[in-house]
């Protein structure tokens, strides 16, 4: 496996959730369950690409912009998710956000896959893209068990 596939997986994920969160009304167990667990999602997803996917990329000039970029997407979308948090699930607006933060994150996540994964592949040597899949994998795989 390779970081791009490992993150592609992770991205499938969020997608799904984005799909039923945006498919609730009212303050509902459905709502606040799909919403728990997408917030959960995103941090740890954003975490583990920082560690070991962004941080690696900041070190190569080609792909630093690139990276720094990312990692503000993530806070956009972490802004995002607070808003939500302090909204009332009840609440019209509640819908709007969850439409917004499906937005942010379903463009950040075509923004990586369609654009910096390529730029990504060319500067990273093959051995390193491998390893960084296992180090970020491992990484998930421990905070999600927590």
């Amino acid at each position: 496996m390779t970081i791009f596939e490992a993150i592609r997986n992770d991205h499938d994920v969020q997608r799904k959730l984005l799909d039923v969160l945006v498919d609730t009304s009212g303050d509902s167990k459905t709502r606040r369950d799909a919403f728990n667990t997408l917030k959960r999602e995103l941090e740890i997803h954003a975490d583990g690409e920082e560690r070991h996917f962004y941080i690696p990329l900041m070190k190569i000039d080609k792909t630093q912009d690139h990276a720094r970029h990312g990692v503000a997407e993530h806070h956009e979308i972490d802004e995002l998710v607070e808003k939500l948090e302090e909204t009332e699930f009840s609440s019209s607006a509640w819908l709007k956000y969850a439409k917004d933060l499906q937005e942010k994150v379903t463009h950040h996540l075509e923004d990586e896959e369609h654009s910096f994964f390529q730029l990504a592949g060319k500067v990273l040597p093959e051995v390193e893209i491998k390893e960084l899949a296992t180090t970020y994998t491992d990484y998930i795989s421990k905070q999600r068990s927590e």
